[in-house]
């Protein structure tokens, strides 16, 4: 039986791993990532998160296109009564679509709830910031959205430590919605813009932590050891900057890790994750059945105090 997490100090509980979906529409066409959708639901798990904005940095993509997807699997599936379902707002679609205004945050929703086919969004979350926008202003939109009924609760994401604080207070001052999720970039290897700044933050006021790029772009499972691993790759943008000493050093502890528990270091990335009580449930991503195996599996995955102390010394920073 898989122990669900509360988001916040709502009553959404969610299955410790998230799927996310950025290569839905992108590298996973309709057959697969129905598959993978069947399947992580199949295995108890209800959290997926997308955004408007996925994949609009491929050439011949717009955005939206994850969220369509997601869509149809939901239509043909019947499912949504069983999902979480998370998306975002405020990343760039172009020059007037973008950013956290209430008339921006109005239009896009409807965009997102037709692109999704679903009356409702369980978790709206800021892509970005506003600096622009007063933050008052970006939450009275999510006031409007969830007394609608079109909005279950509200998130944000690559905030800084300084602004969710500020929106946090600006939110018990005036009575207006809080967030109940942030999504920080978290990994072995990217650790200390949260460990130092936002971890302070989410665990002083109660706020779920669900982190993007639990694998490090796929580097942390150990398939990119050498430059030429990355030929061919449409990760190898993303991959090349871990390949540093303390990267090579944390594939090393990764492998002993993985050794001991006769598992991959993917497992052991997310096993290390969820025995941090901070983390409430990592993003993930997979290909294929295989792949989210190895990560339904790493739920599973309890390590033992050595194996987490000799991970936080090989990725100490």
């Amino acid at each position: 039986m898989i122990q669900k997490r509360k988001l916040g100090a709502s009553d959404i509980s969610i299955a410790p791993l998230v799927f996310g979906t950025n290569i839905f529409g992108w590298t996973a066409d309709d057959q697969m990532t129905f598959k993978l959708l069947d399947h992580f639901t199949a295995n108890g798990f209800n959290a997926i998160d997308t955004a408007d904005v996925y994949s609009a940095w491929v050439d011949g993509l717009e955005g939206g296109e994850s969220e369509k997807a997601i869509g149809r699997w939901l239509k043909k599936s019947g499912k949504r009564n069983q999902i979480v379902l998370a998306t975002k707002v405020g990343a760039e679609l172009s020059a007037d679509k973008k950013g956290l205004s209430k008339t921006y945050i109005i239009k896009a929703v409807e965009g997102s709830l037709n692109r999704l086919q679903t009356d409702y969004i369980d978790l709206y979350q800021s892509h970005y910031d506003d600096l622009e926008t007063p933050i008052e202003e970006t939450l009275e939109a999510y006031e409007t959205l969830i007394k609608a009924g079109k909005v279950r609760i509200i998130g944000a994401s690559n905030f800084t430590a300084e602004r969710l604080e500020a929106s946090l207070e600006i939110s018990k001052t005036n009575g207006l919605p809080q967030y109940q999720t942030f999504q920080p970039e978290y990994n072995l290897f990217d650790r200390a813009g949260f460990e130092e700044n936002i971890k302070p933050v989410t665990t002083a006021n109660s706020i779920s932590v669900i982190n993007y790029f639990s694998l490090a772009s796929g580097f942390l499972t150990g398939k990119y050891r050498k430059v030429e691993d990355l030929q061919n790759s449409k990760r190898s943008g993303f991959v090349e900057r871990y390949m540093t000493n303390r990267g090579f050093k944390i594939l090393n502890a990764l492998d002993e890790v993985s050794s001991k528990f006769k598992t991959n270091p993917a497992a052991v990335s997310i096993a290390w994750l969820l025995a941090n009580p901070a983390i409430t449930a990592p993003i993930a991503s997979a290909t294929n059945i295989g792949q989210l195996d190895d990560l339904i599996r790493a739920t599973q995955l309890t390590l033992d105090q050595a194996s987490v102390d000799l991970l936080n010394a090989a990725s100490a920073f």
